[in-house]
């Protein structure tokens, strides 16, 4: 991480004090927010139906909530369903382009992004990104999408939605209470009692923050990130996760919260020596090189940049959502009820 990115992370998510000097910006941010959500909501800024059910997948926070491994597990649901799912995001990390673009596994990370390599790799369906969901979401309908799910468009109100579901972060909740730049948030705590579903990630070894500062009476249904077994990095081997139990390996990082993947690898009985990088950031050759010749483990979502430096030692742990108790998947029922009035109205 940068320095400026540790001494944010200290204000929103370590009790510092220095929050104080950025309130007066925060309140300017709130108000903006609040009147941009309340002309939507008045039908003062229109809205656009891009004629397909859209579920938007997302948070109130700046920072990963698992919202990746999320939208690969729901289009996986709705194609079991026997529907056609898209995704459309907005392709963090890569560079801008004037016009959508649909992304493959064969796509460039620095064009798209890596998360959207990921999405379209892991999800088997179309994926496009662009800075406008809106025109993302009509070329993912030329693509044969029939219904959409909206990656990180919890924010985007220009694009109707169906279904909202937003997601928190278990350990690390809403940090400070704030909202942007004095803490964490996007939005007031308060709009996550308008969205139809809130999930909250739990992480190993940490005891869930039930959101802190808010009231219990938020019903929430809670899932976890399961890992798989170890990958090198050119895939051509495989390995159980009891392999790296009790080494030490150099864990590198580039995720919003680099310290969830290290606490993972720590409860896989893995000494880690952990290496933070800034989100999305772009790695060198020279990163991946220790002089001590030990392991060298990443996220799946950073391999997806690093596989040009393919070589013996490097690998990477993908992860599945896991919702364990089934009482923790019922709202899957009610989206689906959704999605079938939405199949019913007059005109479709």
């Amino acid at each position: 991480m940068t320095g400026l990115e540790n001494w944010f992370h200290r204000i929103w998510y370590g009790g510092s004090r220095w929050y104080f000097l950025l309130i007066p910006l925060s309140w300017i941010f709130s108000v903006v927010a609040l009147v941009r959500a309340g002309l939507y909501h008045a039908g003062v800024l229109r809205t656009y139906d891009v004629g397909v059910p859209v579920i938007v997948v997302g948070n109130i926070t700046v920072g990963g909530t698992g919202k990746t491994p999320l939208t690969i597990w729901l289009a996986r649901v709705l194609q079991s369903k026997g529907y056609y799912p898209g995704i459309v995001s907005r392709g963090y990390g890569g560079k801008k382009d004037d016009h959508p673009v649909e992304v493959t596994p064969r796509s460039d990370p620095n064009q798209v992004g890596d998360e959207a390599i990921l999405l379209a790799t892991r999800s088997g369906c179309p994926v496009v990104v662009h800075a406008d969901r809106i025109r993302a979401a009509q070329l993912a309908r030329k693509l044969g999408a029939r219904v959409l799910i909206a990656d990180d468009g919890l924010q985007h109100y220009r694009l109707h939605r169906d279904f909202e579901i937003a997601l928190v972060d278990g350990s690390r909740a809403f940090g400070n209470g704030h909202m942007l730049p004095a803490g964490p948030l996007r939005e007031p705590i308060s709009r996550l009692e308008l969205v139809d579903e809130v999930l909250l990630q739990k992480t190993p070894g940490v005891f869930p923050n039930k959101f802190g500062n808010r009231s219990d009476d938020l019903v929430t249904s809670e899932f976890s990130l399961v890992p798989g077994s170890f990958r090198s990095l050119d895939d051509a081997k495989e390995v159980t996760l009891d392999e790296f139990a009790g080494k030490r390996v150099h864990a590198v990082a580039a995720i919003s919260n680099p310290q969830r993947f290290f606490r993972l690898l720590e409860s896989l009985h893995i000494d880690v020596d952990g290496h933070a990088f800034r989100d999305h950031a772009q790695f060198d050759q020279s990163d991946l090189e220790f002089e001590d010749g030990l392991p060298v483990v990443m996220t799946e979502k950073d391999a997806v940049k690093c596989r040009q430096f393919a070589r013996e030692g490097l690998w990477y742990l993908p992860v599945e959502v896991d919702f364990g108790d089934s009482r923790n998947m019922i709202w899957v029922d009610e989206l689906l009820r959704q999605l079938k009035l939405r199949e019913q109205r007059p005109g479709r």
